[in-house]
């Protein structure tokens, strides 16, 4: 079986975890999970750098010993990462007797070769980094990325002839371009090369908290130095030469694009001069910024990861973040996206196709669905995506592959709106067909959902166990599971709705409040537009608004005629053109409460914004069958209170016979078109 042995940056214990911290630990988390589907004996190592002169502040601060300081910080980080479901094989402290082994094993060998000397040094050093740097490094004499004046120090210290490995060093890039990842980190890495290194210190003087120097017992190893070899201690090298050459070198590390330096330069140069395989990649992830920042927490600009997987849960949390952010570049986080992303890729998207396909097929078929053997165009676009899925994935493209799967879910949805099982469940002639639509959904769905294993461990096993595939997660293999499975019957299950739509307070949404007066108002279409039970209707708090100006809501015609217009209410082109009518794709639809008329639909009116309209088209159109349509709405009305609920919008439709028909187009135009 190959192996793959996968690291992340281990932590400085001075505080807690904060997001940019959990997005490299997820994002990792999700190549080990992915390797694993993949058949690959995988070993994945996290850990904590507890050795920093911060740790040692901090520590003193609370009154308390530095090691039991961070004996404490070891189970906080642990809890937070076990809330985000993390699958690691091991947990690396530097304080651990098997890391002082290996610091002594590389020093020792660097030594023998050469690679050591005593100097004084003179220059900057930024507390915030535990990292020196030199004037060019500097933004107005700040650290550029804690903002801070670096200390000016002078001490006698122990240098590594870095300067010597700058030939080695790049023909070694040359020989594997793919060493460094994405390419912009590769570039950053080689225009420092190309202007020459300086060699480094590696010892501090007059510490007592870190590794003592082996050839030089009165300085400890620089914190750098120090945490760089977690990665080769980890799988013990100087404890365990058999665990050691079973997983050396590294096939991946995983750090932030601030740290590739010491990742890409100064770890393989100790690499190098200790006689050692360097590591097989290296991938410079983005940071994640909050409203354009960069997260840190000596800026103030920190979220806590478990306040932003609390809101909708870890998986959540982790969908946004692999998704979102394109991986290798920054990306920004804000609670107000977040939430945006849950409703249209859970609530609408993955959320209410696991309500359709397994409430139909409990409905039209007791939960029993057997296959035709019918071709469908989704079988062929699954297998497209699984290709695609793996291209990206093997390349670390992680939002490319997740963007994928939902383009799978997406033709999903688009398929059951086409194929309407709800319309072919009432001609017992419609059966076979029945069965292949609701048989070929749940396969698309359960292939899908496979998938997206490595970035929802847990949405995706409650997903899996209701379309009636009870595998672990762990026993799991792409080549079998994400296989298209055309034969065999399956039993599905209803449940609850995994993520219910939310709609947050916003106090900048216009008052919508006060009970409109009982006035009625003509649709376009023809449809009268009088409030059901208008004078039952409670007022409601204001929610979020949308993007697209604010409308009310369609409800059905009465029976009886309409009377034709009077002179009077002829209308110019100006009045007609005051009306703004878009088009929009119903992502969500479901009965409005004590209502027979009314649905509740989340429209999408725009590339990425979203509204709710009430329409009273419940006796004409079941929820299922609406999902996935492409309707006309009016864009511009004030919003209206309805049942206790708020609609920004009115469908437009044909009333015929008492039944509502809603336009329809050739050609679906993209949401958010202006109809003139």
């Amino acid at each position: 079986m190959p192996r793959f042995y996968l690291t992340t940056a281990i932590d400085y214990v001075n505080s807690r975890p904060h997001l940019g911290t959990a997005y490299e630990k997820i994002t990792a988390d999700v190549i080990a999970r992915y390797k694993r589907l993949g058949g690959v004996d995988t070993h994945f190592v996290m850990g904590n750098d507890e050795h920093s002169q911060n740790v040692f502040r901090r520590a003193r601060e609370l009154g308390q010993e530095p090691l039991a300081y961070c004996d404490r910080m070891e189970q906080e980080f642990r809890d937070v990462w076990r809330a985000l479901d993390l699958s690691f094989d091991d947990f690396i402290r530097t304080t651990q007797p098997r890391h002082k082994a290996a610091v002594e094993t590389i020093v020792t060998r660097i030594a023998a070769a050469g690679d050591l000397y005593q100097a004084d040094y003179e220059g900057w050093y930024c507390v915030g980094c535990e990292a020196f740097k030199q004037e060019k490094d500097l933004v107005e004499g700040l650290c550029p990325i804690h903002r801070t004046k670096p200390d000016w120090i002078k001490e006698r210290n122990h240098f590594f002839k870095l300067s010597a490995y700058r030939d080695r060093l790049l023909a070694h890039f040359a020989e594997h371009p793919e060493f460094l990842q994405p390419d912009v980190r590769r570039n950053e890495i080689l225009r420092l090369l190309d202007a020459g290194l300086e060699d480094i210190s590696i010892s501090r003087a007059g510490q007592s908290w870190g590794i003592p120097l082996p050839t030089d017992p009165s300085s400890v190893v620089y914190v750098w130095f120090d945490a760089l070899i977690n990665y080769a201690s980890a799988v013990g090298l100087g404890t365990d030469p058999a665990l050691f050459d079973t997983w050396w070198p590294a096939d991946l590390h995983v750090v932030g694009k601030d740290i590739t330096r010491f990742h890409a330069v100064i770890w393989p140069a100790m690499l190098m001069s200790a006689g050692l395989p360097v590591p097989r990649q290296v991938f410079g992830h983005g940071w994640v910024h909050l409203r354009g920042e960069k997260m840190s927490k000596s800026l103030g600009t920190a979220i806590d990861p478990l306040e932003a997987a609390q809101r909708f849960g870890a998986d959540a949390l982790r969908l946004f973040l692999t998704k979102e952010i394109p991986y290798g570049a920054d990306g920004d986080f804000t609670f107000e996206r977040f939430e945006e992303r849950y409703n249209a890729d859970l609530a609408n998207n993955l959320g209410n196709l696991v309500n359709r396909v397994t409430a139909m097929g409990a409905r039209y078929r007791q939960g029993h669905l057997t296959p035709t053997g019918s071709p469908s165009r989704l079988q062929d676009l699954a297998a497209t995506t699984v290709r695609e899925y793996g291209a990206a994935m093997d390349t670390y493209a992680l939002h490319q592959g997740v963007a994928s799967v939902f383009r799978l879910l997406d033709a999903t949805n688009e398929y059951l709106a086409e194929r309407a099982p709800w319309t072919l469940a009432k001609d017992p002639a419609n059966a076979a067909a029945l069965d292949e639509v609701l048989f070929t959904a749940a396969e698309s769905l359960r292939l899908a959902t496979v998938l997206l294993g490595p970035v929802m461990p847990a949405s995706t096993q409650a997903i899996l166990a209701r379309l009636g595939d009870h595998t672990p997660l762990v026993d799991r293999r792409l080549a079998v599971d994400g296989a298209w499975r055309a034969a065999g019957a399956r039993t599905v299950a209803a449940g609850e709705a995994l993520w219910p739509r939310v709609v947050s307070a916003d106090p900048t949404t216009p008052d919508v409040t006060a009970a409109p007066a009982p006035v009625q108002v003509r649709a376009l279409s023809g449809v009268s537009s009088v409030p059901e039970d208008q004078s039952s209707a409670t007022p409601v708090s204001p929610v979020a608004a949308p993007a697209a100006p604010a409308a009310s809501a369609a409800t059905p015609a009465p029976t009886s005629a309409e009377p034709a217009p009077s002179e009077d209410a002829v209308i110019t082109i100006d009045d007609f053109m005051k009306v703004e009518l878009k088009v929009g794709k119903v992502l969500a639809a479901e009965a409005v409460p004590k209502s027979k008329k009314l649905l509740k639909l989340t429209v999408q009116d725009g590339a990425a914004s979203e509204r709710t309209i009430l329409a009273g088209i419940a006796e004409s159109y079941t929820p299922e069958a609406i999902v996935g349509r492409t309707i006309a709405f009016v864009a511009n009305l004030a919003p209206r209170p309805m049942m206790g609920l708020v609609s920004h919008g009115m469908v437009l439709a044909a009333d015929t016979d008492g039944k509502a028909q809603l336009i329809a187009f050739e050609t679906p135009p993209a949401p958010g078109t202006r109809i003139r």
